[in-house]
C-alpha cells in the first residue's frame, strides 16, 4: 500500500511458499508494476546442493510462477546471498540475472523487531547513491517507516527505480 501511496516501485523475490500463500499478493505485485524474482523454490544454501538440484530449485519455481501467474522471472536472489562460482554461472545459464544487496539487516525475524524508529534509524544511515535494499515484508518495522523513508530519501534527492 505504501509503495502504491508513494508511487515507487519494488522488486519482490519470492519462494514457492511465498507464492503459495499469498497469491493475491503476488497478482497485485505484477499488476501494479513491481518486479517479481526468483528467490528458489525452497530456500536452500545454493552452494550446498548439486547444479541439477539448484537448477531445479529455480526452474520449478520459474514454471510455477509462470503457470499460475502468467510471469515470466528474470532475476534470482540467492537465498541468504550464498553462491559460489558455479552457482552464478548456472543461473546464467538458466538466463537469470543474480541480484545482490547493498544493505540489509537483520529484519527477517518477525518475532525479533527493534523498533519502528530504530529501523528508520538503520535504514537511513545506510543512504548512497545507487542503494539496493535488502527489506523483508514480514517486518512490521519496516512497513511502519517505509513512507517516511521513502519520503525523506526524496526530499535528499534520491530517486527509486526498478532493477
Amino acid at each position: 500500500d505504501t509503495l502504491k501511496e508513494k508511487k515507487v516501485s519494488a522488486a519482490f523475490f519470492v519462494t514457492y511458499d511465498y507464492c503459495d500463500r499469498n497469491p493475491d499478493l503476488v497478482k497485485r505485485m505484477i499488476s501494479e508494476g513491481h518486479v517479481v524474482g526468483n528467490h528458489s523454490w525452497s530456500h536452500p544454501s545454493m552452494p550446498t546442493i548439486s547444479l541439477e538440484e539448484g537448477k531445479n530449485e529455480i526452474m520449478k519455481l520459474h514454471e510455477y510462477v509462470k503457470t499460475n501467474f502468467g510471469y515470466e522471472m528474470t532475476l534470482f536472489r540467492p537465498p541468504m546471498g550464498e553462491f559460489s562460482e558455479q552457482t552464478l554461472a548456472m543461473t546464467q545459464q538458466l538466463g537469470y540475472k543474480s541480484v545482490f544487496w547493498s544493505y540489509a539487516y537483520e529484519d527477517w525475524d518477525s518475532d525479533n523487531q527493534i523498533g519502528a524508529e530504530a529501523a528508520y534509524q538503520k535504514i537511513t544511515k545506510a543512504e548512497h547513491d545507487g542503494a539496493i535494499y535488502l527489506l523483508h515484508a514480514v517486518s512490521k518495522d519496516n512497513a511502519e517507516v517505509l513512507g517516511r523513508v521513502i519520503d525523506d530519501m526524496k526530499s535528499k534527492g534520491y530517486s527509486f527505480g526498478t532493477l
